[in-house]
This record gives C-alpha cells, structure tokens and sequence, in this order.
C-alpha cells in the first residue's frame, strides 16, 4: 500500500531547476570573460598607466637656435673653398721652392746681358717657348724655355719671355739664362709667373742673345 506525501510538501519539479542551472552557468561564463580580459589587459593585475597626448620637450634647458639648412650649406662650401685655396697656394709655393738657387743666379746674369742688347737678339733661332700643364705647376703659369746651342763653339744665352694680357700689353717680364753650353747642348730653365690665372696671359718670347 503506498504512502501518499504528507500535506503541505511540493514534488520536485525538472523544469524549473534546469532553468536555476542554466541561469548560474551564464553568470559564471560572463565573470569568467571579464576575468580573462583583465589577466590579458594587465598580467600583473593592475591596470596600465599612459597618456593619450605624448608630453612635449622642455625647451627651457635648449639654448641658443639650430642653425638653418641653408646656413650650413653656405658654411660647408666656404670651408671647402678655403681649404682648396690653402692647397693651391701650398702646391705653388712648393713649386716656386723647386727652382733652385742656381737657376736665379742664371736669370740675374741674363737680364744684365740683355739690357745692352738692341731689339731681339741674335739667337732667336736656337730657343723656343711653351707652357707647362698647370697640373704640374701648383697652378703656375710657368713655360719652358729650351735653349739649344746650334753653334760649333761654347756659348752662353740670356733669354727674356714677356707675359701678355688679351691686349697685348706685357704685364710681367721673366729673364732665363744657360751658361757654357756646348756644341748641340740643350738646356730647359723655367719663366714662371707671379700674376694670378685670371685674367689669362701669353707667354712670348721677347730676346735671346748669344753671348
């Protein structure tokens, strides 16, 4: 015989508690989302600290102003310029010092002997002229006298070359000798200018005695 329940008590009810399951699932799976996204935000827990504007540069420790691009173009090209200008002038000196002592003596003795000497001289015929690469000058115009001795007998020369501007005015004389040349000896003194390359001169060749 069965018992009937008392009076009063329910009867359990699936329904309902599958509905409480479903409930606390959902509320669990939403703390669990909420957790994850702060571990992966911040792993150690708090949240992190920025600033949406980045902080601008205190120029209050700054001094004195940035020089301009084209300030240092011009600065670099004038630096440039000067140091070319020493080299040029370092190689002319070097070159002018190449001239020995014995070849000024030489141009000494040749201007006396020319300035007794009426129009172009005698030995025309045996000199020639012409111009050095200023490469090999320091930038010197210099022009190579060759004195050759076509005689049959010792003789010594004295030689003027005049430096002619577009005019044909000289503006600079140079004097050039050999001394005791023999027969069919050759000598080559250089007639080097002291006048700036620009504006450009002529060499020409003005005397040359035989003496």
């Amino acid at each position: 015989m069965t018992t009937p329940p008392p009076r009063g008590s329910q009867s359990h009810r699936p329904g309902r508690t599958r509905s409480a399951v479903v409930a606390v699932a959902a509320i669990l799976a939403v703390t669990g989302a909420l957790t994850s996204c702060g571990a992966d935000d911040d792993p150690g827990g708090s949240a992190p600290s920025f600033s949406e504007r980045p902080t601008p540069p205190d120029t209050a420790s700054f001094s004195g102003t940035a020089p301009s691009m084209k300030e240092s173009v011009v600065e670099s090209v004038r630096a440039s310029a000067s140091a070319a200008a020493s080299s040029a002038s370092a190689a002319a000196s070097a070159f002018e010092a190449s001239v020995s002592a014995e070849v000024a003596r030489a141009s000494e003795a040749a201007e006396e002997v020319l300035d007794d000497v009426d129009g172009r001289g005698n030995a025309l015929s045996e000199v020639s002229v012409r111009g050095k690469p200023r490469s090999e000058t320091g930038g010197l115009l210099a022009v190579l006298v060759t004195i050759t001795n076509k005689t049959d007998a010792e003789a010594s020369y004295a030689v003027r070359v005049d430096f002619r501007d577009s005019s044909g005015r000289t503006v600079e004389t140079r004097y050039v000798g050999a001394e005791d040349l023999a027969p069919g000896e050759r000598a080559e003194p250089l007639a080097v200018s002291r006048k700036p390359a620009d504006p450009p001169l002529t060499p020409e060749l003005a005397q040359a005695q035989r003496y």
